[in-house]
């Protein structure tokens, strides 16, 4: 499935609808180059489970933010990893297979421990306020909720 923002407004709402449909125990992949929008729609997953947008940001130099809404929200940015045993100190097991929402940035740096089921977002940039978002379902889980979300956003 593939969806175009025409803006930054248009990827926050698509954020909040998304977690509109998250119950919980999901794994979100948020991949694409520097400025492609990861953090805005992780802003507007965090909006759409009752956090302020405002409490969002890149988690770039720790590596972990957790927030609390409607459900937990665990939100990774792998940016400076050098290699994925960096996170076993984290105790990233506990965040991943967890009842909260856990949002990772950057996943393609997880390497060998990327979880086996998740929904997967590449987002990349079109035109200068544009984005496009590419969702990609691994797992039955996900494969339902991609329908949902599908439902949701609509064209």
């Amino acid at each position: 499935m593939e969806k175009l923002s025409r803006s930054v407004n248009q990827t926050l709402k698509i954020g909040k609808l998304i977690a509109h449909k998250l119950c919980g125990g999901e794994i979100i992949l948020l991949s694409g180059s520097l400025g492609a929008g990861k953090t805005v729609l992780a802003k507007g997953i965090a909006q759409g489970l009752g956090i302020g947008k405002d409490k969002v940001t890149s988690p770039s130099f720790v590596l972990l933010r957790i927030h609390k809404g409607r459900h937990s929200l665990y939100h990774f940015d792998f940016y400076r990893l050098k290699t994925p045993r960096d996170i076993f100190s984290l105790g990233f097991e506990e965040y991943f297979y967890s009842d909260g929402i856990t949002i990772i940035e950057w996943p393609e740096r997880l390497k060998f421990l990327l979880p086996k089921e998740f929904l997967k977002i590449k987002l990349s940039t079109k035109e200068r306020n544009q984005r496009r978002l590419k969702f990609i379902a691994k797992g039955s889980r996900y494969k339902q909720l991609l329908g949902k979300i599908n439902e949701s956003i609509g064209n």
